[in-house]
């Protein structure tokens, strides 16, 4: 069976445009940082970037980030790379005849004309922005007790409030179709 040991993916030189609808405070936050979350939670690229895999094993593979325009299939021979042509598999990715290892270097995402962002996609970036956004208190702190006179006001939440935003703020039931099993 084919399995990708490593990934590496370069960092584009632009995300997504902004979409529009976001409050202030949403807007304040670097757009970059909600795509680079995003991407991290799905296989799917809208801007261009490099991309190379290292797969062992024989068997049927496809990249595992879409779209990929896969450049150069290289099987490790002799203690070096050697180029090689591998056939396509029934499932329109590669069939490995051996157990390589074997590095594939593609471009993954953008096109041309560019791809536009599909509504969903940019609903769930509103959505986590927002989420990111929203006075949820002092960083770091678990619990806060605030008193003015007689009144006080206790509010708790969870410590990783941040690390689930994109369970909590709605984006990652959005992105399902989006992700890769």
């Amino acid at each position: 069976m084919a399995t990708t040991i490593k990934q590496t993916e370069a960092i584009p030189a632009s995300y997504p445009a902004t979409p529009s609808g976001l409050s202030t405070a949403a807007q304040a936050l670097d757009p970059d940082m909600i795509w680079q979350r995003i991407e991290a939670y799905i296989a799917y690229r809208w801007t261009s970037r490099n991309a190379a895999w290292i797969v062992e094993g024989c068997g049927e593979w496809n990249p595992p980030l879409t779209p990929a325009t896969v450049s150069t299939v290289e099987v490790w021979e002799d203690y070096a790379w050697t180029e090689t042509t591998l056939d396509p598999s029934p499932l329109g990715g590669y069939f490995l005849p051996g157990d390589g290892p074997y590095r594939f270097t593609a471009t993954v995402g953008g096109g041309s004309p560019a791809p536009t962002v599909p509504e969903a996609v940019n609903e769930a970036f509103r959505r986590l922005a927002e989420y990111m956004a929203a006075d949820r208190g002092t960083a770091g702190v678990t619990r806060e007790q605030t008193s003015v006179g007689s009144i006080t006001v206790a509010t708790s939440r969870s410590s990783s409030w941040m690390a689930q935003a994109m369970q909590n703020s709605g984006a990652g039931d959005l992105l399902r179709p989006y992700r890769r099993a």
